[in-house]
């Protein structure tokens, strides 16, 4: 099974197509949303996990791009100031993935990379801001 984040970008003049379904019913391949901003006829923006083969994965964003849609790798990384951070726990129930989590008896906040899926749901969550997101290269359109 391979799996890659995309960032996918809508135009408004295609914004109320059911793109995403063709994905699913015509290439086989499954989806998790990690973000979506999409509002009518207004651009949209649609961060998700692609799951397939590697042949439908290749097909299904030669599908997206054909539409219309900007298919960009989210080639980037959470980042946490450990230093910075109180500890409060905000982040914990925000974090779809488990990837921020309490650890006791201690009561600190611990971040595992590994689990990320680059939601930026924690970001907004931290009362300190210590949470940021950064590119670990230049991302690139596929």
């Amino acid at each position: 099974m391979y799996s890659k984040i995309l960032i996918l970008r809508f135009p408004k003049k295609i914004v109320h197509n059911p793109i995403v379904c063709s994905l699913v019913r015509e290439y086989d391949l499954t989806f998790n949303i990690l973000n979506a901003t999409v509002f009518p006829r207004k651009e949209g923006i649609l961060v998700l996990e692609l799951y397939g083969t590697r042949k439908n994965f290749r097909q299904g964003v030669k599908f997206l791009k054909e539409q219309g849609v900007q298919v960009k790798n989210a080639e980037q990384e959470v980042k946490r100031k450990d230093d910075k951070c109180t500890h409060c726990g905000a982040c914990t129930a925000v974090c779809p993935t488990g990837a921020l989590s309490v650890q006791r008896p201690e009561m600190s906040v611990v971040f595992d990379q590994k689990k990320c899926s680059v939601c930026e749901l924690c970001m907004p969550a931290c009362p300190s801001r210590v949470i940021k997101v950064r590119p670990t290269n230049q991302a690139f359109f596929l």
